[in-house]
């Protein structure tokens, strides 16, 4: 009785009406993820040195591409649902009703984000770090979508955490439809929540990204791969559970199948990509052209070159001596907003010299004048004493 009260009940419906409009649950947390996604990809690109706006004008292309290439991939990869005898083709297009691809969604989206970064010239794979976390995050808030349609989930179990599976019928006609219907209360199953499954591991995952990113200062695309490996690994547990009808290859499901080739393809990028991070100069959109991201070589010859300088950056210092003789130094002496720098003051040091100089050489000048004409005024009273022939005068005789 215990484990039956901790069953987790499905929501009673995921779809309503507002007049003639749907409002779907599945599409509102779609649209969630990528709000949060950009937000937040946006904040860490900026905290990276990038320009504010490129994760928005970058996700113009890559999030329609995304949609495109998760439908895409859903119906290449259970085409048995929308083709063949019976089938409608038509129903591939009806994408509020569920089923898309987070492998064709992330594949078609990177090539919009490419098409966007060649644009606006941002580097791929640092843009791709940067949004790394928060794609992932948007990921486990779109698993919600899957709770209100019941979908995704495993096989039937009596564990306590066990989802609930309503049946669903269409209120209107009374036909039974499990995704878009209202719940009559009926449960029909107890089956493994993989959707929760999936949704915790990636939140754990977005945990790691962020320490590792944090902690190791991780660039050149290593983090995205990370990212890609990260849910790829617990994607491919996840889908042991499931038990819904689906597409195998080798026995194997095939979305098991391409979480292990994608997680292999994934943890060799990691290994062979340009180690450290881009600077901030890398990411402007003047910066040298980026080679392709399968150049190893080029890439890590781009990497060393960004690193050389950011050191050189560092550690260049500025030399604040300047010569006597430089326009510099005449610049100094100018006297700013009527503020006296200290080269106004030796300038005014100088010229008081120069006062002093100048007028000790006026007084010098008085002082020979005044010499002169003492001997001059000697001179004359010599003569007249001496008289014209040498001789005494009386004059002088009497004065003396």
């Amino acid at each position: 009785m215990n484990s039956v009260l901790a069953y987790i009940p499905s929501p009673p419906q995921g779809v309503w009406h507002l007049g003639p409009f749907p409002l779907r649950a599945y599409a509102l947390f779609i649209i969630l993820g990528i709000v949060v996604a950009i937000w937040w990809g946006e904040r860490r690109w900026r905290e990276r040195g990038g320009q504010p706006g490129a994760v928005l004008d970058v996700a113009m292309f890559a999030v329609p591409f995304g949609l495109v290439g998760g439908r895409i991939y859903h119906v290449a990869t259970d085409w048995q649902k929308y083709f063949g005898e019976g089938k409608h083709p038509v129903e591939a297009l009806y994408i509020w009703q569920g089923g898309l691809g987070i492998w064709g969604a992330v594949f078609f989206g990177a090539i919009g984000a490419w098409i966007g970064c060649r644009m606006y010239k941002i580097p791929l794979p640092a843009l791709g770090d940067a949004v790394a976390p928060a794609v992932l995050l948007a990921q486990a808030i779109g698993r919600l979508g899957n709770y209100f349609n019941q979908e995704l989930y495993g096989r039937a179990t009596e564990v306590p955490w066990g989802l609930e599976i309503y049946e669903r019928f269409d209120p209107a006609t009374g036909a039974r439809d499990m995704m878009n219907g209202v719940s009559t209360g009926r449960v029909l199953e107890v089956v493994q929540p993989t959707f929760l499954y999936e949704l915790v591991w990636n939140v754990l995952v977005v945990i790691g990204l962020v320490l590792l990113d944090k902690r190791y200062k991780i660039g050149h695309g290593r983090l995205f791969a990370l990212y890609v490996a990260g849910y790829s690994f617990g994607r491919f547990f996840v889908e042991l559970l499931r038990s819904d009808e689906a597409t195998h290859i080798l026995g194997i499901r095939i979305n098991s199948f391409t979480s292990a080739l994608v997680f292999l393809g994934a943890m060799a990028y990691f290994a062979l990509a340009t180690k450290g991070r881009e600077t901030p100069a890398q990411l402007q959109p003047d910066g040298e052209p980026r080679p392709w991201p399968w150049q190893f070589s080029a890439l890590r010859a781009a990497g060393a070159a960004g690193a050389g300088a950011a050191t050189d950056s560092a550690t260049t210092t500025v030399d604040v001596t300047k010569k006597a003789d430089s326009p510099a130094v005449e610049n100094d002496s100018a006297d700013v907003d009527g503020v006296t720098t200290p080269a106004d003051e030796d300038a005014k040091d100088v010229t008081d010299a120069k006062d002093v100089t100048d007028a000790k050489d006026v007084t010098d000048a008085k002082d020979v004048t005044d010499a002169k004409d003492v001997a001059d005024v000697s001179g004359e009273d010599s003569e007249s004493a001496t008289g014209a022939d040498g001789e005494p005068s009386k004059s002088g005789a009497k004065k003396s």
